[in-house]
Formats: structure tokens, C-alpha cells, sequence
């Protein structure tokens, strides 16, 4: 049986509860949380388990108990490095949940404490595992669909829900817009380019979205909108398109991958993906529908990705192997979006080292 601790248990900690609650051979065993609302929806969700689980008030006590096998860290952005001091180097396996920090520096802290950590640590990254963009990355990986040149991602969307004491209305909390929402789009970018980024170029505007609302007299300052250039070292180039006030979407993301040979089309949550190529043109294009994985048991708000994201770690830690989502995932996500976020600002095009430093070009 492997021994799941949870800290935080808000929105998506409950999405990691219910994905292990249908997991067989894990238990959690322990959880922390300071919101009683949010505990009280925890022990909602552990149901008749929720008298076997110890709950504790800080992260360093649920360490100490000697409960866990593995944490799962959902706790607000801003607090990830201090949460992550606590946990690296003791004898445990980590997932934190993305984005790995508010900020290039932050990241680069908990990566140099985590070389002394002898577990296993994953970001949680989970976009990649849902099964339309999984079976979609085959597609791309494969020798047919030939060198990709070009990626396109648009996420059209209704804005950002409320959270507790409301933390994601503000910049300084979240790490910006384009970090804490667009690392998986950034994360994806890495991917499928299967190349580093050197470049970004953004613009983007808060015009819509939480201009009405007030907190201790602050108005919130996070990005509604923008576009998004990203050049890779390989020559590869992306754009992100992101609208968080287009609730009249039919498809909420939609992912293009074109190649020297090919064309393919991602979209979510219609599940179709449009694959043609350039010698049959548009009438050769092809309407496929993703193959649902029937691993999953619980869906959740993305597809089940988070319960395949679980299945991957556990199995990680019973064979001994690494971590599919690493931290230079976690940190080269964050550069990404550090940069659009920089760039916004300046209006200026931003340059990312081979180590994820940012410089105004």
C-alpha cells in the first residue's frame, strides 16, 4: 500500500483526492490544510476513509509523522519554494503541482536544493496525459508526420475561478497570467518541439475580467488576454493565443502541429483530431476521434490526465525509474511564461538563456 499525503486541499487537491481514491493499493494517510473549508471538503471526499486519515496543521508535521510514502503539494503558487524546503532531502516522494514557482529565481532555488533529494520529484504538468493531446504527441513523434516546424495553441476560456482569500487575483501571487495558467501550453511547446527556448515576444492586457472587484482595497492585476511568440533553438516557432472571456467557445483549446509533411489538429473537449498531409491536401484531411484511455476511473476537470499523471508516478516509484515531468520541465515552463510576462510589460521581445535566465533584447 503506498501512503499519499496531501498538502492543500482546495480546487485541484480535490482533484488529486478523488483520481487516488480510485487507484488501487494507495491510501492517504495524511493531510494538510488550514482552510476549514477546504478540510471539511477533504474529509467530504475521503468519505468513510476520512477517520483513518491524521490531519495536521503544518507541512513539517505531516513530514515528521512518518505517514507518507508520497506528497502531493497543491498549495498556492507563492508558497511552493517554502513548502518544498520542508519537504526536499527527507524520504519521500514529491509531485508538486505546477507551476513550480512564481518565478525563474524561485525555481532555480528549489532545484538547488533538490539535488540532494534522493526520490522521486514531478511536476504536475498533467496536460500532456490527456488522452486526445497524448494520442495526438504519438502521432507527431512518429516518422511519418515528418519535422515539425510550426505550433499553434489557443485557449479560449471563461476566467479564472475563485480560490481561497482569493490568492489568483494578483501578479505577485501567481507568478502572472501566462505562468501560472500557460505553463501547460509552454510545457507542450518544449515538448513537441523537443527543443529549448530562446525567445519570447508577447502582448497581452487585463480588459475584461475582475476590473469590478476590490481586496483590501487592491484591484487585481492578472492578465484577461494575449498573444504569444516563442522561438526554440532548433528553429521551431509557436504561438499562444489565450482569451480568459470567451465562455462562448465550443472547443475551449485547440492545438496545431505543422511539419514539412503534416498537419494536425487538437481539439478539446470535442476529442477530434484533424490529420492531413501535403500531398493529399484538404480532401485527404482525416477526422479522428481520441481513442478515451480506459485506464481512467475518475475524470476530473481535465479528462482524467490527472489520474493518469498518478498511475505514471506510482509506477515510476515501484520500478525504480525516474520522473517523466522533471523540474527543468517545472522551470523551463515557468521561463517561458516569465518572459511573456516580462514582455507585456516592456513591450520589448525577451531573450531565455541555456540556463532559463531572462534578458530585455
Amino acid at each position: 500500500m503506498l501512503r499519499y499525503g496531501m498538502i492543500g486541499t482546495g480546487m485541484m487537491g480535490s482533484e488529486h483526492i478523488l483520481s487516488l481514491r480510485n487507484i488501487d493499493n494507495v491510501e492517504i494517510t495524511a493531510v494538510v490544510d488550514p482552510s476549514e473549508i477546504s478540510l471539511s471538503l477533504a474529509k467530504a471526499m475521503l468519505g468513510d476513509k476520512s477517520e483513518r486519515v491524521q490531519y495536521f496543521k503544518t507541512t513539517k508535521e505531516l513530514v515528521d509523522s512518518n505517514l507518507c510514502d508520497v506528497v502531493v503539494v497543491v498549495t498556492p503558487n507563492m508558497t511552493h519554494e517554502d513548502v518544498m524546503e520542508e519537504l526536499l532531502g527527507r524520504d519521500i516522494h514529491i509531485l508538486v503541482e505546477k507551476p513550480l514557482s512564481v518565478s525563474v529565481e524561485s525555481c532555480r532555488r528549489i532545484l538547488d536544493r533538490a539535488k540532494a533529494h534522493k526520490k522521486i520529484l514531478w511536476v504536475g504538468l498533467e496536460y500532456r496525459y490527456m488522452p486526445a493531446i497524448n494520442q495526438g504527441l504519438k502521432i507527431i513523434n512518429s516518422e511519418d508526420f515528418g519535422s515539425t516546424k510550426m505550433i499553434s495553441i489557443t485557449e479560449h476560456r471563461y476566467p479564472f475561478l475563485p480560490k481561497v482569500n482569493d490568492w489568483n487575483r494578483f501578479e505577485k501571487n501567481t507568478g502572472g497570467t501566462l505562468v501560472e495558467k500557460c505553463c501547460h501550453f509552454f510545457d507542450l511547446m518544449a515538448l513537441i518541439s523537443k527543443s529549448e527556448p530562446t525567445k519570447v515576444y508577447a502582448t497581452g492586457a487585463q480588459d475584461v475580467n475582475h476590473l469590478d472587484e476590490s481586496y483590501n482595497g487592491l484591484v487585481p492585476d492578472i492578465l484577461d488576454n494575449a498573444y504569444v511568440l516563442v522561438d526554440f533553438e532548433n528553429g521551431v516557432r509557436a504561438c499562444l493565443d489565450l482569451c480568459m472571456f470567451a465562455e462562448g467557445s465550443k472547443d475551449e483549446q485547440q492545438i496545431s502541429v505543422v511539419s514539412d509533411k503534416s498537419k494536425i489538429e487538437i481539439k478539446i473537449p470535442s476529442n477530434l483530431i484533424f490529420l492531413g498531409d501535403r500531398k493529399t491536401g484538404q480532401k485527404g484531411v482525416k477526422t479522428l476521434e481520441a481513442e478515451p484511455d480506459t485506464r481512467i476511473k475518475y475524470q476530473g476537470f481535465h479528462h482524467g490526465s490527472t489520474f493518469l499523471e498518478h498511475l505514471d508516478l506510482i509506477e515510476a516509484i515501484e520500478t525504480g525509474s525516474y520522473a517523466k515531468v522533471d523540474l527543468l520541465s517545472g522551470i523551463r515552463s515557468v521561463a517561458i511564461g516569465a518572459a511573456a510576462e516580462l514582455s507585456v510589460k516592456t513591450g520589448k521581445a525577451v531573450g531565455i538563456d541555456k540556463d532559463y535566465n531572462l534578458s530585455i533584447l
